[in-house]
């Protein structure tokens, strides 16, 4: 019987999901994206859990699609593969909980796609990236034309998807492609420590403002819905502790009411 693609452990108000398929660099087949997408699932209606992480095992994040797969499908098949692929990454962009992408090697094609679509990126130093699907004589297919865009802006995400470029941590954070570089030993440490934080916050609050940060349109639209979520927010069980809390001077305990 062959491994479990995925792999979950819950622990502390954290859900660990770690791509497990090291000896192809956690490329991701149809059967993987299925698991995850099941994991997601369960993971966003569990109480429990407060905060995601998603990794990999080995020296990869991932590697993006299996390619394998990729070339026995045809033009039908492939669009159905980018749907599939569209679900999960918005079930991670949508989901209410903030999920973090640790990348500890190789985040290329889907695999760099995966990450754009989490909230947090934290990269170890051995970390590269890139969309290369474009040396394939194809474009990225789970989201990497819409996500890039939105998070390093036009031009240089133009510039990654048409050469298909592999950059290293570094050149990503100066892109804005990730929120810190840690070094290669340190990496679990330093997103378990921001895990365990977003974890103990106020879970009706975080649902709120992620949904503001990627809700898009105009302006005007976005201010109108900031305002109604402020006062929302004023009418629950943990503003009122986050409050007391302040005025007492200690660490409010958040129940997500």
């Amino acid at each position: 019987m062959s491994e479990e693609p995925i792999l979950v452990e819950i622990k502390d108000g954290v859900c660990w999901i770690t791509l497990n398929r090291p000896d192809k660099l956690n490329s991701i087949d149809s059967e993987t994206m299925r698991r995850l997408y099941e994991v997601l699932d369960e993971v966003e209606d569990d109480p429990k859990v407060r905060c995601v992480v998603i990794r990999g095992s080995g020296r990869a994040f991932s590697a993006g699609a299996d390619v394998d797969e990729l070339m026995k499908l045809t033009p039908e098949e492939a669009e159905e593969i980018s749907k599939k692929g569209h679900e999960t990454m918005m079930k991670i962009y949508s989901m209410p909980k903030p999920v973090i992408a640790a990348i500890n090697g190789y985040a290329l094609g889907g695999g760099c796609e995966l990450a754009s679509a989490c909230d947090i990126r934290i990269a170890s130093e051995k970390a590269k990236f890139g969309q290369p699907e474009i040396k394939l004589g194809i474009i990225p297919g789970w989201g990497g034309t819409q996500l890039l865009a939105r998070l390093i802006g036009v031009g240089r995400a133009m510039e990654l998807i048409l050469t298909g470029r592999i950059i290293d941590a570094e050149e990503a954070y100066r892109m804005g492609l990730v929120n810190k570089v840690v070094p290669h030993e340190r990496l679990e440490e330093e997103v378990s420590e921001l895990a365990k934080a977003l974890a103990s916050g106020a879970p009706i609050a975080m649902a709120e403002a992620k949904r503001l940060v990627n809700l898009g349109g105009s302006l005007e639209v976005g201010l109108d819905e900031e305002a109604k979520a402020f006062g929302r927010l004023f009418a629950t069980e943990d503003s009122k502790e986050g409050f007391k809390a302040f005025k007492e001077k200690r660490t409010p305990s958040f129940k997500g009411v």
